[in-house]
């Protein structure tokens, strides 16, 4: 996405679509519908949201009547906290009308994920992991099985971020997001290719380089 470079993923199975994360504005989660729709020619079934921070969950009240899913929490916190995610849009560069818009508007997950949760999209499966804390304290993975050789495909959310350094806010839980990254690399194994919430997609190498320097950088003995 332009702006702040996030990732956006899309699954597509034969009866749902899956979009994860959807933007920082009802404008971005439209313009994501109307491509997919154009692209696909179908309409977005299922949302997963890997974290709550605006820029990935802002453009969500663009899918109207779509099942929304979030780790354990993340709906209690998106609607208590709708005047912070306002603001820290708006400190980004968002608009404060498009910000305010969005954040009246927010959706909170009508699905909550404690564990690990399986959609079913047809003929595809979608693994919806909670493996935070880390970056938040919400932090959802999606991993889609490879098939005819295909490779796993592992969302990360900002868990991983390629197109600059890993960003600890302070609703981050430093001392336990290395081990977060320890959960997602058990999720997807060695031959994943995984999907940074922002930036180009990468391998497990990156990941546990990531991992080891987030380690060293809070003071978390290695794994």
């Amino acid at each position: 996405m332009p702006g702040w470079d996030e990732t956006i993923g899309v699954i597509a199975g034969s009866t749902g679509v899956m979009i994860v994360d959807t933007g920082a504005t009802l404008r971005d989660g439209a313009d994501l519908r109307r491509t997919i729709r154009g692209v696909l020619g179908r309409e977005v079934t299922h949302v997963a949201l890997t974290h709550p921070h605006f820029d990935h969950v802002l453009g969500t009240a663009a899918f109207a009547g779509v099942e929304v899913f979030g780790a354990a929490g993340l709906g209690e916190l998106l609607r208590r906290g709708k005047d912070e995610l306002r603001h820290d849009a708006v400190r980004q560069g968002v608009a404060p009308a498009a910000a305010a818009e969005a954040a009246d508007l927010l959706v909170a997950p009508h699905h909550q994920v404690h564990g690990q949760l399986t959609v079913e999209l047809g003929d595809r499966q979608v693994l919806l992991a909670n493996v935070g804390p880390g970056h938040t304290a919400h932090d959802l993975a999606v991993l889609v099985p490879g098939r005819h050789g295909e490779p796993e495909i592992v969302f990360c959310g900002d868990l991983v971020e390629e197109s600059g350094e890993p960003q600890a806010g302070p609703d981050a839980l430093p001392q336990r997001w290395p081990g977060a990254l320890d959960r997602l690399l058990a999720l997807g194994g060695e031959d994943a290719r995984y999907v940074p919430g922002h930036g180009a997609v990468v391998d497990a190498a990156f990941v546990r380089t990531q991992r080891d320097a987030l380690a060293a950088r809070f003071g978390v003995a290695p794994s």
